[in-house]
C-alpha cells in the first residue's frame, strides 16, 4: 500500500515537472515571437482588429509594433509581415521555411487540406508540380492558350454589343468569359453565355468569394471552431462551395465513364490516367478527393481574381477618361482596329502595359496574400517562430509600399512608366505573391489581363450612368479579398 503510495506521488510529481518544463520551455520560444498587441484568453486580439476593416486594422498595428509583429485570431497565432522587405525576406530569401499553407476558414471548410492550393508537405508538391506540367501540356504558356483567350474574347465582344448600348452590370459577361478560359483546360470545352447551370455556377462562386471579405467572413476566420455549428450567412458560402464541389464531381465522373488512357482531352482526364498509374502506390497523392479539390482550385482561382481584377479596370477608366482616351490611342496605333489584339503586342505597348499593372496594383485582389505557415522552427531577424505558426504576408502593403510608390493610395500608370514613357518593372509589384508557393496561374491571368482588356477596348468605349468625379472606386469590402462597387456601364461601339 506505502509502495503504491509512493509510485503515485512520484508519478505526480515527474509529470508535474514535465509540465512546468514545456510551459517554461514554450514561455521561453513565444518571449522570441515578433511583439504584438497583448491577446485575450479566447478572443485574442479581436478587440483590435476590426472586421469590418481588418486590413486597415493590420495596417494600424503595424505603426506601432513595426513590419514583423505577432496577432491572435481567436486562438490563431499569426505572424504578420508588411511592407516589401519583411515580405521579400520571409518569402524569398527563407523561401523553403515559410512554403507551408497555413488556413483559409471559408474556403478550408470544405478543401480540408486537399487540392493544390490549400495542401501542405510532400501532398502540396506532387499536386503542384503535377498541375504545372498538365496545364502546360494543355496550352498554358504555349501559343495554344492565346488562341482560346482570342476566341473568347470574340464571344465576349459579340455578347457585350448585342446589348445595344444600354446600361448593364457588366459582372456575368467578364465572369462568363474568363471562367470559360480555364474551363476549356480543365474541363475541355467551354459553356455559352445563356446556360444557366454556368450562371448559377458563377454565381455561386461570386458569392463564395465576395463572402470572405466581409465582416462576417472575418469573423469566422476567428472563430470558426465554434461559427461552422451556427446558423448565418457563413452557412450560404459553404452551401455555395458544396454546389460547385458537386458540379466538379459531375464533371469528373462524366470523364472516368469516357475516358481513353491514350488521348486525355483535359486536365481531369490527365489526373485520372495518374490515379490508375499509381493505384498500386499506397502513398500515392493522386485520389479522388485530391482530383475534385484541385479542380475546384483551379476553377475557382482561374475565375474569380481576374473577373475582379477587369470589373476593377473598368470602373477605373470610366473614373479616368484620360487614361481610357490614351490606351485607345495606343491601341489603334499599335494594333489597329481590322485584327485581333495578340499578346506580343503588349511589348509595343507601354501605356496599356503600365495602366494592366497600375490596375492589379491598386485594385489589390487578395490584400492579406494567402496565409502561410513556417514548415520549421525558424529564425526571422531577430525572432524565433515556432513551427507550425501562421504567417500572413501582407501582399497590399507591399503594392503600396511608399519606397516603391510615390503616391501608393492614388490610380496612376506612371507608377510603372520612366521618364521617357518606357514600361518599367517593380520589383514591389507582387499581386500573385513570391516563393515557393507563389500563383502558377500568373503566366495565364497577364495573356487573359491584356488580350480581354484590348480586345473589348479596341471595339467600344465606355460610358458611367455617373459623372466620372463622383465615380466612387473606392472597395465595397476589404477582407482576404477585394471587391469592387457594384455599377452599370454601357459598351458604345468604336
Amino acid at each position: 500500500m506505502l509502495a503504491s503510495g509512493l509510485l503515485l506521488v512520484a508519478v505526480i510529481v515527474c509529470l508535474s515537472v514535465m509540465v512546468l518544463m514545456s510551459t517554461w520551455q514554450q514561455r521561453k520560444i513565444f518571449r522570441k515571437l515578433p511583439p504584438g498587441p497583448t491577446p485575450l484568453p479566447f478572443i485574442g486580439n479581436y478587440l483590435q482588429l476590426d472586421t469590418e476593416q481588418i486590413y486597415n486594422s493590420i495596417m494600424k498595428i503595424s505603426e506601432r509594433y513595426g513590419p514583423v509583429f505577432t496577432i491572435y485570431l481567436g486562438t490563431r497565432r499569426v505572424v504578420v509581415l508588411c511592407g516589401y522587405d519583411a515580405v521579400k525576406e520571409a518569402l524569398l530569401d527563407q523561401a523553403e521555411d515559410f512554403s507551408g499553407r497555413g488556413e483559409q476558414a471559408t474556403f478550408g471548410w470544405i478543401f480540408e487540406n486537399h487540392g493544390v492550393v490549400f495542401s501542405n508537405g510532400e501532398r502540396c508538391k506532387h499536386l503542384r508540380r503535377f498541375s504545372i506540367s498538365t496545364l502546360r501540356d494543355f496550352g498554358l504558356g504555349k501559343r495554344g492558350i492565346e488562341e482560346r483567350i482570342q476566341e473568347e474574347a470574340g464571344f465576349i465582344v459579340e455578347a457585350l454589343r448585342s446589348t445595344g448600348g444600354t446600361f448593364i452590370d457588366p459582372t456575368f459577361y467578364i465572369s462568363q468569359a474568363i471562367a470559360n478560359v480555364i474551363c476549356s483546360i480543365v474541363f475541355g470545352d467551354r459553356f455559352d453565355y445563356e446556360d444557366k447551370e454556368f450562371l448559377s455556377l458563377l454565381s455561386m462562386m461570386l458569392q463564395s468569394f465576395q463572402f470572405t471579405a466581409t465582416s462576417t467572413g472575418q469573423l469566422l476566420e476567428f472563430f470558426m471552431s465554434v461559427m461552422k455549428h451556427l446558423p448565418g450567412p457563413h452557412q450560404d458560402a459553404f452551401k455555395n462551395l458544396t454546389g460547385l464541389k458537386n458540379f466538379i464531381i459531375k464533371k469528373v465522373e462524366q470523364n472516368r465513364c469516357t475516358l481513353d488512357p491514350n488521348s486525355p482531352r483535359n486536365f481531369i482526364d490527365s489526373f485520372l490516367i495518374r490515379m490508375k498509374e499509381e493505384k498500386n502506390n499506397p502513398n500515392s497523392e493522386f485520389f479522388m478527393k485530391n482530383l475534385v479539390m484541385t479542380t475546384l482550385n483551379l476553377f475557382i482561382a482561374g475565375t474569380e481574381t481576374v473577373s475582379t481584377t477587369l470589373r476593377y479596370a473598368l470602373l477605373l477608366l470610366m473614373k479616368y477618361p484620360e487614361v481610357e482616351a490614351k490606351v485607345h490611342e495606343e491601341i489603334d496605333r499599335v494594333i489597329g482596329r481590322n485584327r485581333q489584339p495578340k499578346f506580343e503586342d503588349r511589348v509595343k505597348m507601354p501605356y496599356t502595359d503600365a495602366v494592366i499593372h497600375e490596375i492589379q496594383r491598386f485594385g489589390d485582389v487578395i490584400p492579406m496574400g494567402l496565409a502561410r505557415r513556417v514548415t520549421k522552427d525558424t529564425k526571422f531577424r531577430d525572432f524565433l517562430i515556432p513551427k507550425g505558426t501562421e504567417v500572413f504576408p501582407i501582399l497590399g502593403s507591399v503594392l503600396r509600399d511608399t519606397k516603391f510608390f510615390s503616391n501608393p493610395g492614388d490610380f496612376n500608370p506612371q507608377h510603372f512608366l520612366d521618364e521617357k514613357g518606357q514600361f518599367r518593372k517593380s520589383d514591389a509589384f507582387v499581386p500573385f505573391s513570391i516563393g515557393k508557393r507563389y500563383c502558377f496561374g500568373e503566366g495565364l491571368a497577364r495573356m487573359e489581363l491584356f488580350l480581354f482588356l484590348t480586345t473589348i477596348m479596341q471595339n467600344f468605349r465606355f460610358k458611367s450612368s455617373q459623372e466620372p468625379q463622383d465615380i466612387d472606386v473606392s472597395p465595397k469590402f476589404v477582407g482576404f479579398s477585394t471587391i469592387p462597387r457594384n455599377y452599370t456601364m454601357c459598351f458604345l461601339p468604336r
